[in-house]
């Protein structure tokens, strides 16, 4: 599980440095394999705006830019294939230092450069230097990129055993360390968000004994074509989750904040009501990842009229998946049971982040907490009209009281921990 400490840090924020909470974790039992800065050391480093691209005069593969640094106006030679005029890039300013090497006043095939525009690779943030790297255009040119793009944040590799499924998200993690620290934490939004249309698709769970609760929700206009917002790509990178497109980035955002894995569909390709049912022998499914595979009664799947359309907590279907020109979808929030999910993914040689939480326990007490907390993203980011959520329950598990003997913890533990504090962590 990859943290980032500042993503961490915005739910619960103790009074500690990047080590001590590394070792306060590892100590506690949640292991971190690794704490590792997001960027190399530099300095230097602005937001520039591009005002002018010209063509160099003695290179057909090179540009002339003149860039505003934040009140100056500086000329920079630059043989990036993306660069134009308006675009914000950072600008490694004579005298910085990247990589061990200061960046000097140079001439280049006969034009002055007054410093470098910079790809992600140059900066140390990624392999990619197909072009430059794009800042968000609101910053102010001139503002240092470090702390423009948080640069100076950490990410937590943690290694969980399989009994800590309750860790496999921000939220769990932060849960940890507001009890070892008795630090308050700020949970993520989850409100209900008031339907503003009354458009429902109808849910069956012929399988009781797989999926014990799905709860859905339509939203109709929204505007698949959407950016995800730079804010929500940063997290999803540094949480290990590549950036796909807005509404299935929201529906990753909210799995690895809350835990809770979510899929959307199309509602215009929905052929009928959707059945959670067991597979049926020969039945095929095209999966997301483009693998066609072939089910049976072991299997537990979504369904609708037209057959199965998704493997049940492990991936989704390529005949009802949303894509840019979608205009209406179907969020959908469920609990599988985990001998329903386990290893049913290894059999065709792939597993899924869906699968690799389902199979291991997801909270079955925060499905509607997953679908507001989504709706409240999709409208922020894509518009649209949210219909009600409905949440359909067929089984979960006994939650029974845990009970334990202050004496017997004191014994066993060897410290004279009081029940007060206790109660107080739990």
């Amino acid at each position: 599980m990859n943290v980032p400490e500042s993503w961490l840090r915005r739910l619960v924020d103790p009074s500690l440095t990047t080590d001590e909470l590394a070792h306060l974790l590892t100590m506690s039992g949640l292991e971190v394999e690794s704490c590792a800065p997001l960027a190399p050391p530099f300095d230097e480093v602005v937001a520039a705006r591009v005002l002018e691209v010209a063509p160099h005069p003695n290179a057909d593969k090179l540009s002339v830019c003149k860039v505003d640094a934040g009140g100056q106006t500086l000329s920079v030679v630059c043989g990036a294939p993306n660069v134009r005029a308006g675009m914000l890039a950072p600008l490694a300013k004579i005298g910085a230092r990247l990589a061990g090497r200061e960046i000097k006043l140079a001439t280049m095939r006969g034009v002055q450069s007054q410093g470098m525009l910079c790809s992600a690779r140059e900066l140390g943030l990624s392999d990619d230097h197909s072009g430059l790297l794009e800042l968000p255009d609101g910053a102010a040119p001139g503002a240092d990129v470090r702390e423009l793009l948080e640069l100076d944040d950490h990410v937590f590799t943690i290694k969980l055993t399989p009994n800590r499924a309750d860790c496999l998200s921000i939220l769990g993690v932060a849960r940890e360390v507001a009890a070892l620290a008795r630090t308050k934490m700020r949970a993520p939004d989850t409100a209900p968000v008031p339907a503003r249309d009354e458009a429902r698709h109808p849910v069956k769970i012929s399988a009781p004994e797989g999926c014990g609760r799905f709860t859905g929700r339509v939203i109709r206009g929204v505007n698949a074509k959407a950016p995800t917002p730079d804010w929500m790509r940063q997290r999803l990178e540094r949480a290990g989750q590549r950036s796909i497109s807005a509404l299935v980035d929201v529906t990753n955002y909210v799995m690895l904040e809350l835990g809770r894995p979510l899929h959307v569909y199309d509602l215009d390709k929905l052929k009928g009501a959707i059945d959670v049912r067991f597979g049926r022998k020969g039945e095929k499914v095209l999966l997301l990842n483009e693998q066609e595979v072939e089910v049976d009664e072991s299997v537990l799947c979504i369904s609708d009229h037209s057959g199965a359309i998704g493997l049940a907590g492990i991936m989704g279907g390529d005949s009802t998946k949303a894509d840019s020109e979608t205009k209406n979808i179907f969020l959908e929030s469920a609990f599988f049971f985990p001998d329903a999910i386990a290893g049913r993914a290894r059999r065709w040689g792939f597993a899924s982040d869906a699968s690799h939480r389902f199979e291991r326990g997801v909270d079955f007490d925060n499905n509607v907490d997953g679908i507001e907390r989504a709706t409240r993203l999709v409208l922020e980011i894509c518009g649209g009209e949210p219909g009600p959520t409905d949440d359909l329950v067929a089984r979960l598990p006994q939650r029974k009281p845990v009970s334990m003997r202050v004496a017997r913890a004191q014994k066993v533990l060897g410290i004279p921990i009081t029940g007060e504090e206790m109660a107080d962590v739990f």
